[in-house]
């Protein structure tokens, strides 16, 4: 099959959908299928999945605030004609994200065999604007549609048929590595926004580091001029250094405070056997299944202690992260690029 695989994210900028959708371009080709990718802004990001001989570029992208954060979109009329073009000759088209404009709402445009994933965890109300969008809803109905998650799908109308899951993957391997833990420290991956909880565990840390005062919390992907003492910002980080930060810390903190579907970072960290203290938002305890320690979200005193215990208590940690990494082996990519590939070949069909 030659397959269309659609990101409506800037793929210039790192992200969960951006990972996701290219990495299983590379599975798809693995598996000798052809691809072409096409992606909102003008090219991948340094550490991007290395398939820019099959990338089309949709056109410069426009950050726009949208659920809790803000979203890279390429906005242009001129991204309309090149996600046409580009997608032409495909057998089968699969849109991550296909209500994100432009270059979703293009790809859904074309008269061509249709897979369609949702990632996000939306608001109530996008249910409703779903429903009372009739050309959306007339091009959905006819796709196959799939969610990463219960939480994503929740807010599907139901006219348009019965959500498959499908979850994110990753190469669990990738993040069993031979690195030593260091005893007391605590790791954060994520985005400088209210949404991500930074601010939470900042508040609660002071409180970890009166029970561990040697503790020290490594925040990577974010950078701040001022930090709290014993605390260190790595900024934007790479995949080999992410995957060594987390293979060497003692526990992984998700406190995240909602508009979270599934958790890519939270799976990394259990792939890579932390003991891991998250929020109890609904993403997060589907994907753990009882194998982390969850808190109630913006709660700092509960999160401090979650912490200072697991920190204080190095066998139990042990064990969660043990569990932890058992429990990630279920979304590699091993197991889910064959349920893409099998759900194309039913939509071609």
């Amino acid at each position: 099959m030659r397959i269309g695989l659609v990101c409506p994210y800037d793929i210039g900028k790192p992200g969960g959908v951006q990972q996701l959708s290219g990495e299983l371009a590379n599975r798809l080709r693995e598996m000798g299928e052809e691809v072409v990718f096409v992606g909102a802004g003008e090219s991948w990001f340094a550490d991007g999945p290395g398939i820019e001989d099959v990338t089309v570029a949709a056109g410069r992208a426009t950050s726009v605030r949208a659920n809790q954060s803000r979203a890279p979109l390429t906005l242009s009329p001129l991204s309309w004609r090149k996600v046409r073009q580009a997608l032409s000759d495909v057998d089968v088209v699969h849109i991550h994200e296909p209500l994100v404009p432009l270059v979703g709402w293009a790809a859904l445009s074309l008269d061509v065999p249709t897979v369609a994933t949702f990632h996000s965890d939306a608001p109530d109300w996008v249910g409703g604007v779903y429903r009372w969008a009739p050309w959306l809803g007339k091009r959905l109905r006819r796709a196959r549609i799939t969610a990463v998650s219960r939480t994503a799908a929740r807010v599907i109308p139901e006219n348009w048929g019965d959500p498959e899951i499908v979850p994110n993957a990753i190469d669990v391997a990738s993040y069993d590595l031979p690195a030593t833990r260091i005893a007391n420290q605590v790791a954060f991956l994520g985005r400088d926004e209210p949404r991500k909880g930074l601010e939470v565990l900042l508040k609660a840390w002071p409180a970890v580091r009166a029970s561990a005062p040697d503790a020290e919390l490594v925040v990577m992907g974010a950078r701040r001029g001022e930090v709290p003492a014993g605390t260190r910002f790595t900024g934007p980080i790479s995949g080999p250094e992410k995957r060594r930060l987390l293979a060497s810390s003692q526990v992984y903190v998700a406190p995240n405070l909602g508009g979270e579907s599934f958790g890519i970072v939270v799976l990394e960290a259990m792939a890579a056997g932390c003991a891991v203290v998250a929020s109890d938002i609904p993403g997060f305890v589907d994907i753990a299944a009882g194998t982390v320690e969850h808190v109630p979200a913006g709660d700092a005193g509960s999160l401090a202690s979650a912490i200072a215990g697991l920190l204080n208590d190095d066998a139990r940690a042990r064990s969660l992260g043990e569990m932890a990494r058992g429990r990630a082996r279920m979304f590699d990519w091993s197991l889910v690029a064959g349920r893409y590939r099998d759900i194309y070949a039913e939509a071609v069909s």
